[in-house]
């Protein structure tokens, strides 16, 4: 029987966490830091990014930002209410994001129009497979497996990476700069509530996973976290290569 898990350390500090959960973190840290500290990143935050790059970055990622909200609903449906603290958690949390990351398609549509990019070039854009290969991932990572599995894979993986690269981006004012004068402000503004809003989502999400799977999970729990954690990251970077490689 698990150990249950009940947080008393800060939200934000990975010592706060059990032991094992610590590990998957430092585990798959190599994958995320190839995500955050991306070239395309690099180029973007000194404002060197060339438009195809970004056009292909803002097409291919639109699949799994209009499906984000999807996504979180998949994993709802994984809800029991009143079934563990973990669940009602898990609840809440979902609940409560699921119109946040609505309105986060808006504001990437924002973004793309700066790059002279449409909605109907958003839905109609030809993705390679390796821009589809995220989106397809967090839907079947949130319809199937555990909802602890589903939760770390997007809103602990994807949205933490995004987080910190959006930061990165949003280090310098270069990039704000290059943009049209006209759409600066609105293209801007899906980057900025990463950089400085969603910040906390993912220490939530990493606190429901310790409170659903407890202090001794069983190794195939914890084989399956780290494995779709690091899968996340692996496919946010094919996207990135992809349109890195765009002209």
């Amino acid at each position: 029987m698990q150990k249950e898990f009940h947080r008393t350390g800060q939200l934000k500090d990975i010592t706060s966490y059990p032991t094992w959960l610590q590990d998957v973190v430092a585990a798959t840290t190599p994958e995320k830091n190839r995500v955050v500290q991306h070239e395309f990143f690099a180029l973007m935050r000194d404002g060197k990014i060339e438009l195809p790059r970004v056009r292909q970055f803002l097409i291919g990622a639109w699949k799994t930002i209009e499906g984000f909200p999807q996504f979180m609903a998949l994993n709802l449906q994984k809800v029991h209410f009143g079934y563990s603290k973990g669940e009602d958690m898990a609840r809440r949390y979902l609940i409560q994001n699921i119109r946040v990351e609505q309105k986060h398609a808006d504001h990437w549509a924002e973004w793309a129009r700066a790059a002279d990019v449409t909605v109907d070039d958003l839905n109609a854009g030809r993705h390679s497979f390796e821009t589809q290969t995220l989106a397809h991932w967090c839907w079947y990572i949130s319809s199937q497996p555990s909802l602890a599995v589903g939760i770390a894979a997007t809103n602990f993986a994807v949205e933490g990476a995004t987080g910190e690269w959006s930061c990165l981006v949003c280090s310098k004012d270069d990039y704000e700069q290059s943009l049209p004068e006209k759409y600066r402000k609105s293209a801007m503004r899906w980057l900025r509530l990463h950089a400085e809003y969603d910040d906390i989502h993912p220490w939530e999400a990493l606190d429901i996973i310790a409170t659903l799977l407890g202090h001794e999970p069983s190794h195939a729990d914890v084989d399956a976290i780290t494995e779709a954690v690091r899968a996340s990251y692996i496919y946010m970077a094919l996207g990135l290569d992809e349109s890195m490689a765009a002209r």
